[in-house]
């Protein structure tokens, strides 16, 4: 009766080894898609120095690639970025698994996913991915019918990704300097007002401090008139009295 026991024990210990071997690729699946998130372009990461980086903030981190965060294309439907997103979330969650840098690859996923759901900044994204496609077919003197760009090989699309990572840049180094001329003139614009303020301030100020001292002033000019009125009818009786002879 105790013979077919030592078999059973052995599946039981192929069935733990293949689910221990499972979980070890899973993990490393895990690990390898938060290395990539981790890894895709990232603005703070690539901006030279002057761009002059912002301080990190966590209501506005800085700009990314996020077609390359979600590992997606351009022109995909908003239906297949949240099909991408549920799916990677669910792979990288920091609950699922217990790699340290999952909860910062969960955040890029996140904001990629909110981005491109975005119109206005996905729209901004396209426009650099075009313009970058276009300086790189201009560098090449390559046109749309040129084999390169109909069927784009892998290094194609390698400086493809390179170049869009230049035009970000520039992009974002525009957006900044732009940003700095607005503050500027807004300072300016607010220095002005401020010193219209404090001349209008120092305006009531001496006219509330004249008026106050108007019974004070109406006093001394009465006894000034008052002085001269005195004076004068000395000088007349000085020549009633004066002898001719």
């Amino acid at each position: 009766m105790t013979a077919p026991e030592q078999p059973l024990k052995e599946e039981i210990d192929e069935l733990d080894a293949l689910d221990a071997l499972e979980k070890e690729a899973s993990e490393f699946n895990k690990d390898a898609e938060i290395d990539r998130i981790l890894k895709a372009f990232k603005l703070d990461a690539y901006a030279p120095p002057s761009i002059h980086p912002p301080k990190p903030s966590p209501t506005k981190p800085p700009p990314q690639n996020s077609y390359a965060v979600l590992n997606l294309q351009p022109g995909i439907p908003d239906t297949q970025i949240k099909l991408q997103y549920r799916k990677l979330s669910l792979l990288i969650h920091p609950d699922k698994t217990s790699n340290p840098l999952a909860p910062s690859a969960f955040d890029r996923l996140k904001k990629a996913a909110t981005e491109l759901q975005d119109a206005k900044q996905r729209a901004h994204l396209d426009e650099c991915i075009a313009d970058a496609r276009m300086l790189l077919m201009r560098e090449r003197k390559l046109t749309v019918d040129s084999p390169e760009v109909k069927d784009p090989d892998a290094a194609f699309l390698a400086a493809w990704r390179t170049k869009t990572v230049e035009v970000l840049v520039d992009a974002e180094a525009r957006r900044r300097k732009q940003a700095r001329a607005q503050l500027q003139e807004e300072g300016r614009e607010q220095r002005k007002v401020d010193e219209e303020t404090e001349q209008r301030k120092r305006r009531r100020e001496h006219e509330v401090k004249w008026e106050e001292s108007r019974d004070s002033r109406i006093g001394s000019w009465r006894d000034f008139q008052k002085g001269g009125d005195r004076g004068e009818g000395k000088q007349q009786k000085k020549k009633k009295l004066k002898v001719l002879g």
